[in-house]
């Protein structure tokens, strides 16, 4: 899940991104600062809203986490 800073007049919300993709990703630098493990090798490129191709770092798998406490076991894409 990917969450963004929006404005809106002069609210500033954040904001999750969706595209509807089934796809979960985050950058790098996210994935440090919660100190998830080395990611496993992707097996897929993507291709980014620009249309560019890119390869992700990796698939960190399996990791538990809860939304209002209801826990989820999910995939992430290291970009």
């Amino acid at each position: 899940m990917v969450v963004i800073q929006m404005q809106i007049r002069k609210n500033i919300i954040d904001v999750l991104l969706d595209g509807g993709l089934r796809i979960n990703i985050i950058i790098e630098q996210l994935k440090t600062r919660l100190g998830l493990l080395e990611p496993k090798p992707t097996p897929y490129n993507l291709r980014m809203v620009n249309q560019n191709i890119t390869k992700p770092i990796g698939l960190t798998k399996d990791l538990k986490m809860y939304v209002h406490g209801i826990p989820y076991i999910v995939t992430f894409t290291i970009l």
